[in-house]
């Protein structure tokens, strides 16, 4: 039978979700243990890749299990992994759905601190610049869901069969002491490290080195600039993935932040 799994997990210290030789993944870290478990080998599919050091505040994989089980799968699981992967819900799925291919819309959070804080270090990314003109940067946000192609904004546009995205939000938030930053955007698909760099402009906007018209003008005509500039991996989270048949709340909120403590610039 098929089961999706309802996740989370710190991916500071690894090489991201994706199982490869040589490095260790989130996704080898959790097939040993459930094939421990059953005592047979394993094989999940994620929802999609993240990059060395990305976090996931919703992660959903799927995994094809023929034994029954009389035992708490999610407390034996959550005591074998390491403290950062936590197993939140495991679902019987009917029929063979995908993780991957039947996500309509995933979104993510970038979170930034402008004031240095040694318990954020490795859950927010760190840019001492603390007279961001927001203002800017949200105006330059709000275009996006403006555009659909998105060939400026990533590492390897030619590798993809096609640069279109449906982003469907992309907004600003800041913290009421003004010193913590979110940047969420959802969209059905995301170009590789397409987040990262559009947050790199943004921070380019907001210091003054890179105009709204500058960075408007990326999604007008297509063309990749020189300097791509991603921000840091650590910061970044998948935070949201939505299915047809399935769309449950995010369980992890970030450092007792909660949703009503940001607010919209």
């Amino acid at each position: 039978m098929r089961y999706f799994f309802h996740i989370a997990y710190n991916g500071h210290g690894y090489n991201g979700w994706q199982k490869q030789p040589q490095a260790i993944s989130i996704q080898e870290v959790i097939e040993n243990k459930l094939s421990e478990v059953f005592k047979t080998p394993l094989t999940i599919n994620g929802c999609g890749r993240t990059d060395s050091q990305v976090h996931a505040s919703q992660y959903f994989f799927h995994v094809d299990i023929d034994q029954e089980w009389d035992f708490d799968l999610i407390f034996r699981l959550n005591k074998l992994l390491p403290h950062n992967i936590a197993i939140f819900d495991i679902i019987p799925m009917e029929g063979k759905p995908h993780a991957r291919f039947d996500a309509v819309q995933r979104e993510y959070d970038y979170y930034i601190h402008t004031t240095k804080d040694p318990f954020l270090s490795r859950l927010s990314s760190y840019y001492q610049l603390p007279k961001l003109n927001l203002t800017e940067m949200a105006k330059a946000a709000a275009l996006l869901p403006k555009y659909k192609d998105y060939r400026a904004l990533c590492t390897t546009p030619d590798k993809n069969e096609h640069t279109i995205c449906f982003v469907k939000e992309a907004n600003l938030y800041t913290s009421a002491n003004g010193t913590q930053l979110r940047f969420h955007i959802a969209s059905n698909r995301f170009l590789g490290k397409m987040i990262r760099i559009i947050t790199g402009k943004l921070l380019k906007i907001g210091s003054g080195n890179m105009s709204v018209d500058e960075f408007e003008a990326l999604l007008i005509t297509k063309e990749t600039p020189k300097l791509l500039e991603p921000a840091h991996p650590t910061g970044l989270y998948l935070s949201k993935v939505n299915y047809p048949y399935l769309n449950l709340p995010s369980r992890t909120e970030f450092c007792g932040l909660q949703e009503r403590d940001w607010k919209k610039v």
